[in-house]
């Protein structure tokens, strides 16, 4: 037993530990009370901890970037999902896509990336294209794009990159290159190879931040 002095103060007792919570006793020394208060680990349970949110616990959120937001963001999201989920990091991250254009604003992920995720055995999550907006920019820790058309769009909507968040995804890799467009080529291998490059050195260097 340890007690914290007396008048206002109340005296502490621990009386038994249970899953890492402890059982408290606190009794006042006011005079003119006799009260006893136990705080129990169901009561812990429900104040509110550091570290509980699950907003606080998303520590890296990504967001990928093509032109309609149908063929490689959404490719390189699933991608990316699927290996975070595989490292057993799922709740670290937050991961989406979004569009430079308006042109796909809507639509789901192309049947092309469809075809080549179910070949793989790689979930996808329900999807349709939307915008990136200026506002995104706070939002997200790491905005990626496939190619330097993307990478010009992009610092036309946030007004530059002042932190420093935006880049191409095979940056990664140590390349500068771009990721071709199925939608123009057809090669939907192609694409996916590059992705799945790109996304194994952001996850690798993501993974070292944690």
């Amino acid at each position: 037993m340890k007690l914290f002095g007396r008048n206002n103060f109340p005296n502490i007792i621990i009386l038994t530990a249970h899953n890492n919570l402890l059982h408290l006793a606190l009794f006042c020394q006011d005079a003119s009370q006799n009260a006893h208060i136990t705080i129990t680990p169901e009561t812990l349970a429900k104040q509110s901890i550091p570290g509980q949110n699950k907003e606080k616990q998303i520590m890296t959120k990504v967001l990928f970037i093509c032109h309609g937001n149908i063929c490689r963001s959404t490719m390189a999201q699933f991608v990316f999902q699927d290996m975070v989920n595989h490292a057993g990091l799922a709740d670290e991250f937050f991961i989406d896509s979004k569009a430079t254009s308006t042109e796909e604003i809507g639509n789901p992920p192309h049947r092309g990336t469809v075809r080549k995720m179910n070949e793989l055995g790689i979930p996808m999550q329900p999807h349709f294209a939307s915008q990136v907006t200026k506002s995104d920019y706070n939002k997200f820790d790491y905005i990626i794009g496939m190619d330097k058309w993307n990478y010009k769009n992009m610092m036309r909507i946030f007004g530059g990159d002042p932190d420093g968040r935006v880049s191409l995804l095979l940056e990664f890799a140590g390349s500068g290159r771009d990721i071709a467009d199925p939608w123009y080529t057809g090669n939907f291998d192609d694409t996916y190879r590059d992705v799945k490059e790109g996304c194994e050195a952001l996850l690798d260097k993501c993974v070292g931040e944690i």
